[in-house]
């Protein structure tokens, strides 16, 4: 079935000949039931230690992430896992044996992972201020001289950084592809789940789109789902590698490359939805492109080509378009292309009032004020402290729920924390 429906989309923007080469049904458990899958993201969170700075180690999610991993085997329901990105915390280092041991980590996974980067792995890991602040270990612009992070202090020698590849963000995105994303359409964890990788899939009148190993597609119980890498940080093209005072070529041209991949990878699944007449569609992406986070809002601009693209399109499809996305880490479910929708969340321990409050009128739509899509949804998983926490979507295709906090079309959620981890 989505064989058939690729083929119909190919003209759109997929190739014919590349879709020959592995494109399978991606339900591994076909029929009308419900579906059910756990999702997840920034986690696990924590810091390495480091002496110059004074810095301890904080390892404890690291610790319980088996612990964490066990309570999402040991629901029969959970078909499958996603996680929105983001294996490590913004204060931790990028390191290889990081890397390693979350991709170790996930093999205990009894269900199929499918997981979309997040910036703390990639995108952010250049950024550094000083030893005492040593960030995620990359490095910063001091009188014109490039100092980096270096496991005994501040150094301009690139062999002592305490980073893979000193930070670099394109060379640390290649280390997460060459360990997540080695062999396109399959998963992680464990189970089977085909998916459609835009290494294979990619449109013939755009070859680089090929590299985007991480971009996939899947059709399960009529609803296609989507993953598109959207850092968090503006899009990796607000905040200057190391501190610099412009952003430099490789930069500028990175976010403008993968943006336009992304677009293309979501107009194609829009496009497969629309020809397989789909009940619904589920995007996935790591940045919340609607969280200041405390900075100005022209820090957003950069996801303006994407919401515009996710915007057209959902409103084009007419059923219900659910996005799942972290980065903020605090829970939220809302509709942040409508200036009327209602919010609900956790509440935000800096302020003890709700995430939602920390938007004008309690609406992130007036932080990318230029839309009224009223068939979107968007959820933000919880993520970054304890308790750990999982959301449980259950995917009903006969289901039309009215829109609520935990209810969409043929969607429904909830929160899943574990208070013993």
């Amino acid at each position: 079935m989505l064989k058939r429906a690729l083929f119909a989309a190919a003209a759109v923007c997929l190739s014919t000949a590349a879709l020959s080469a592995g494109v399978a049904s991606a339900d591994p458990s076909p029929g009308r039931g419900p579906l059910t899958l756990a999702v997840y993201g920034d986690s696990p969170y924590g810091r390495a230690a480091y002496a110059p700075g004074g810095q301890t180690a904080d390892v404890a999610e690291l610790q319980k992430t088996p612990a964490f991993i066990d309570t999402v085997n040991a629901d029969p329901s959970v078909s499958e896992v996603v996680h929105v990105g983001d294996i490590h915390s913004g204060k931790d280092f990028c390191t290889l044996a990081w890397d390693q041991q979350i991709a170790t980590d996930w093999q205990g996974f009894q269900k199929p992972l499918v997981y979309t980067p997040g910036d703390n792995e990639w995108a952010d890991c250049h950024k550094a201020t000083s030893a005492s602040s040593p960030g995620e270990g990359g490095g910063f612009y001091s009188g014109g001289v490039l100092d980096y992070i270096g496991t005994s202090g501040i150094t301009t020698d690139p062999s002592q950084c305490v980073d893979y590849a000193c930070g670099d963000p394109l060379a640390n995105l290649a280390l997460v592809r060459q360990l997540f994303f080695a062999h396109p359409g399959q998963t992680l964890g464990s189970g089977t789940l085909s998916v459609v990788s835009q290494a294979d899939a990619y449109d013939r009148n755009h070859p680089a789109d090929a590299q985007y190993a991480e971009n996939v597609v899947w059709e399960q119980r009529d609803v296609v789902f989507v993953t598109i890498n959207v850092p968090g940080g503006s899009n990796n093209d607000a905040d200057p590698w190391y501190k610099a005072a412009t952003a430099s070529p490789a930069q500028t041209t990175e976010a403008a490359n993968r943006t336009a991949a992304d677009i293309r990878w979501l107009h194609s699944a829009f496009a497969l939805a629309g020809a397989q007449h789909a009940k619904g569609v589920v995007v996935v992406a790591q940045a919340d492109m609607w969280d200041l986070d405390g900075k100005t809002p022209s820090h957003l601009t950069n996801y303006k080509p994407i919401l515009d693209e996710i915007a057209a399109d959902t409103t084009a499809f007419r059923r219900p378009v659910l996005m799942f996305n972290g980065d903020s880490h605090l829970y939220r479910s809302d509709n942040p292309l409508s200036p009327t929708a209602p919010c609900v969340g956790e509440n935000d321990p800096a302020t003890g009032g709700s995430v939602c409050s920390r938007d004008p009128n309690g609406s992130a739509w007036t932080e990318q004020p230029y839309y009224d899509v009223a068939n979107f949804h968007r959820v933000t998983v919880h993520g970054s402290t304890f308790p750990l926490e999982w959301l449980k979507l259950t995917v009903d295709p006969d289901a039309n729920y009215k829109t609520t906090g935990t209810t969409f079309g043929p969607f429904s959620w909830q929160r899943m924390p574990q208070p013993q981890l």
